[in-house]
């Protein structure tokens, strides 16, 4: 998880507390929560649990029904503890426990009779760490349609702070491969130096490889090839507008963005609305990726 200011963890609580995130299998990865390190706890006994969903007040945990939890919590007045763990800088994961009271019990479902989902309300604010977790996905949700159309022009700089690898990457076409070379990225879509017939790349599905830093799973965006443009005096190259599907937009991708967005604040103009008119991009060297120009 990147580093949260503590005014933006304070924003974070008062604008998105009440939120409820559902931990499906991407928002899982994406904040880097460690599974078998989540429990239940109560007077000395634990119970491993899946956490269905969590807000900053408030969770909802799958529970196996059988091992007893409901006659044991009831003797401590439905006090529990809820453990949380997530992947750090470090070896070890972060871990730590937010104080609830179990609110409600229900059958998860006639496909599952041994299972329970049990509804717990925190009885403090929670640990930092979760506000951040929480905080930095429901931002990056809200600022994805807020702010889809900034482009982020790609220089070495940037590419480090985004925590991208290089600006090589592979785009595949209609499930061929080709290398190329990524100009500028938003929320929404990006913009590539591909060679091939151009004409033909236009309306066709695409998915974007993109390769973090700090992981060798690549980020795939899958997309759509709206236009192209072409680069002066370079038949064999042209730049392409890719829109990303928006519902396979994957969230480890959007937080990505979000936390650069967050880092410019004070930066607006490293940041570029696009424009309303396409511009040619300036013929390149042959052996050197053209120079920075904000994307149409």
């Amino acid at each position: 998880m990147s580093i949260i200011l503590s005014q933006h963890l304070m924003r974070f609580y008062e604008e998105y507390s009440s939120l409820d995130v559902t931990f499906t299998k991407d928002v899982v990865k994406a904040i880097g929560l460690v599974p078998k390190q989540v429990y239940l706890k109560c007077v000395g006994y634990q119970w491993p649990c899946i956490i269905y969903s969590s807000s900053m007040t408030s969770a909802k945990v799958i529970v196996n029904a059988k091992l007893g939890i409901q006659a044991i919590a009831q003797k401590a007045n439905n006090m529990v503890n809820l453990r949380f763990s997530f992947l750090s800088d470090k070896p070890d994961p972060v871990s730590f426990f937010v104080s609830a009271r179990i609110s409600g019990l229900l059958p998860y479902g006639a496909a599952n009779p041994g299972l329970n989902i049990i509804a717990l309300t925190f009885t403090h604010r929670p640990a930092d760490d979760l506000i951040s977790a929480l905080g930095e996905l429901l931002e990056a949700n809200v600022n994805s349609k807020k702010r889809k159309e900034e482009r982020i022009v790609l220089t070495t700089e940037v590419m480090e702070k985004l925590g991208l690898k290089a600006k090589e990457i592979t785009l595949s076409v209609e499930s061929v491969p080709r290398k190329g070379i990524i100009r500028d990225l938003s929320f929404s879509g990006a913009k590539v130096l591909i060679a091939g017939v151009a004409k033909f790349m236009v309306d066709k599905t695409a998915l974007l490889h993109l390769e973090p830093e700090d992981s060798a799973e690549p980020l795939i965006l899958e997309g759509r090839i709206l236009r192209f443009e072409p680069v002066e005096g370079r038949k064999d190259i042209s730049a392409f507008a890719i829109q990303f599907k928006e519902e396979s937009i994957p969230i480890r991708y959007k937080i990505i963005i979000n936390d650069y967005l967050r880092q410019l604040k004070h930066k607006p103009s490293a940041v570029q609305q696009k424009p309303p008119v396409e511009n040619p991009l300036p013929s390149p060297d042959p052996d050197t990726p053209p120079p920075e120009q904000p994307s149409g």
